[in-house]
């Protein structure tokens, strides 16, 4: 139905306040259209399109999904809850899909707070990433794209070694966390102290990947330290910085023959 006719219903209506001036037939058809329209609008009316071999043709699937279905998981934002959750779902949908096959992360994120310093985050979303990542048993190599500030770089130490890289300009940052306390002086004590404890362990994390002393990272921590690719190979955040010509020819991806 059409479009007219209820344009037509509905004029009429707004010109005639009174309903009982439509006979129910008239009512009954113009609502019938209307739950038409809606349900075509949803989709339920649409016509299935099928392939060369007479098969349904489904959606395409999103870019995520393509990428997870090559084993890869990619943070290009703040670690703010939303992205840590679908990170770790990630990660544990990979680990129960198959246990042995590696999976590659890359990461182009400014940690917990934003481009200009203004905290979005806690440390603690960079902790649940590190632990899933100890915790699943598929080897994690970790690739730096872009940046790598703060808690991301942390993030980034901890791949498989061996398996620890960045692209040749990207830029990896330590600092150490930024207080978002606000209120009475007790509870910004408090937060000064959940503070310091959350610098340690990420410095603590820090040392046990690049195998430095934990004084050592820790005063690195005090002030920011930028890195570049080589400097952070040097100081054992990564392993490698991957060049052009390292790179191998792309292949197709796997979800290519499943769509």
């Amino acid at each position: 139905m059409k479009l007219s006719a209820v344009a037509a219903f509905i004029g009429t209506l707004c010109a005639n306040q009174n309903a009982e001036a439509f006979s129910p037939a008239t009512r009954s058809r113009v609502l019938n259209d209307l739950k038409e329209m809606r349900m075509t609008a949803g989709g339920a009316g649409a016509t299935p399109t099928y392939d060369d071999r007479g098969s349904p043709m489904s959606p395409p699937p999103d870019l995520p999904s393509l990428l997870l279905h090559n084993r890869i998981v990619y943070i290009g934002m703040p670690l703010v809850p939303a992205v840590t959750e679908l990170v770790i779902a990630e990660l544990l949908y990979l680990n129960y899909e198959d246990q042995t096959s590696p999976v590659t992360m890359y990461i182009n994120s400014s940690g917990t707070t934003t481009a200009t310093g203004q905290s979005v985050g806690f440390e603690t979303e960079a902790f649940a990433i590190a632990d899933v990542m100890k915790y699943i048993r598929p080897p994690v190599r970790t690739v730096a794209i872009g940046q790598a500030f703060g808690a991301a770089a942390m993030i980034l130490s901890q791949g498989d070694k061996g398996q620890r890289a960045a692209l040749p300009n990207a830029t990896i940052l330590l600092n150490q966390p930024r207080s978002q306390a606000r209120g009475q002086a007790s509870d910004i004590a408090i937060r000064a102290r959940e503070v310091a404890h959350n610098r340690r362990t990420t410095c603590e994390l820090i040392a046990q990947a690049t195998g430095k002393p934990l004084s050592v990272v820790m005063n690195d921590c005090q002030r920011v330290k930028y890195l570049q690719p080589d400097e952070a190979v040097e100081y054992g955040l990564i392993d490698r910085v991957i060049r052009k010509e390292e790179i191998s020819p792309l292949m197709k991806p796997s979800f290519i023959t499943q769509l």
